[in-house]
């Protein structure tokens, strides 16, 4: 299913647009985390997830402190079934938002987390 988003006075544009976008600048500035950062989200969102694992562990390696980043990486690995892989970037994820002090994040996190280690029944 395609998605569009629409802005004011502008044609609607679909997840595969948007990426294109992100991809676009990521070749102008690679190095930039909040671009890998976006382009990983654009995947995740167009249900891309195998390219935004890859994405979001590029933006951690450019900054291994960006704790949306973990966050990201556990979403896209969840959503590729590899739950254990998930629970690791998490508490990773979670480590680094609570040391940034990103309370948003350490919630959002431990939601996620409590989730995925909840038993099966």
């Amino acid at each position: 299913m395609q998605k569009t988003t629409v802005s004011p006075n502008t044609e609607p544009m679909t997840d595969e647009d948007r990426i294109a976008e992100f991809k676009e600048v990521a070749e102008e500035m690679p190095d930039d985390p909040e671009v890998r950062f976006g382009l990983a989200g654009a995947y995740l969102a167009a249900g891309q997830a195998e390219n935004a694992v890859v994405e979001y562990r590029e933006t951690i390696r450019l900054k291994p402190d960006y704790s949306a980043a973990h966050r990201g990486l556990g979403r896209a690995l969840e959503r590729l079934g590899r739950t254990a892989e998930a629970i690791v970037a998490y508490t990773h994820g979670l480590e680094v938002a609570t040391k940034n002090g990103d309370l948003q994040t350490v919630k959002e996190i431990e939601v996620f987390l409590r989730r995925l280690q909840k038993p099966a029944g």
